[in-house]
């Protein structure tokens, strides 16, 4: 998987959320949340793997609403701070933060309701085997997320420190087909891309917000749109 190393490292994991998700990174966090609680509603009860769970901020949520939740992640830096962020929650499901790697799910086939990854795919250097690794492990719903090929994405692609991967819908069309997965939807989001939210205040990026999510009403946005989420269910 790209960018191994720089996720590891300690000073990446503790600026992580300050960095990405302060500022108008903020409307980013809640757009994301959104999208994923939308998507495995109704969450009370639910049995959720999340791979590349980084600081926790999809786990320490989904067990707030009551899901049993275990959150995987390579980095044990990264790990450290999601298990200091659940310590200030309060939590009506558990919660369980584990090393490991994505490629090799240490789980037994069918082990989870729903599976998620968030922020994963863009660094995926088999996009394919993870997926159906992720399957085998789910037994009935895989909820993800994509950078768009033909967005303003890729603009500034070449900037990141470990590259990224775009995707072409099409593109994962053929993933979602040889995985077995059936998409249940898919919304697509954000014209203007996450590099100009997070380098502005909430105030100024909140109005740009109201811009995009109007423009993104549009037809033709959907081919612009930076970020793609998937919710697909077990064949």
């Amino acid at each position: 998987m790209k960018g191994q190393e720089w996720y590891q490292a300690d000073d990446v994991a503790e600026e992580y959320d300050d960095k990405r998700f302060s500022r108008g990174g903020q409307l980013i966090d809640r757009r994301e949340k959104k999208a994923v609680l939308e998507a495995i509603m109704p969450i009370e009860g639910q049995n959720i793997l999340e791979i590349a769970c980084g600081t926790g901020r999809f786990t320490v949520m989904l067990a707030e609403h009551g899901a049993d939740v275990v959150g995987l992640d390579i980095s044990a830096a990264m790990l450290q701070q999601g298990r200091t962020k659940a310590q200030n929650k309060t939590l009506e499901g558990t919660l369980e933060f584990l090393r490991g790697d994505a490629g090799r799910l240490p789980f037994p086939d069918d082990h989870f309701d729903t599976v998620i990854a968030m922020r994963f795919f863009h660094l995926a250097d088999d996009p394919e085997a993870f997926l159906e690794e992720m399957r085998r492990v789910s037994r009935d719903q895989i909820v993800f997320d994509t950078f768009n090929r033909f967005s303003a994405r890729s603009i500034y692609n070449w900037a990141l420190p470990m590259g990224s991967r775009l995707y072409s819908k099409s593109e994962v069309s053929v993933l979602l087909a040889k995985t077995n997965l059936t998409l249940i939807d898919v919304e697509d989001d954000f014209i203007a891309p996450y590099g100009l939210y997070r380098a502005i205040p909430n105030k100024l990026a909140s109005p740009i917000r109201t811009l995009d999510k109007t423009i993104g009403k549009l037809p033709v946005s959907d081919h612009l749109a930076s970020v793609s989420y998937w919710n697909t269910r077990v064949r």
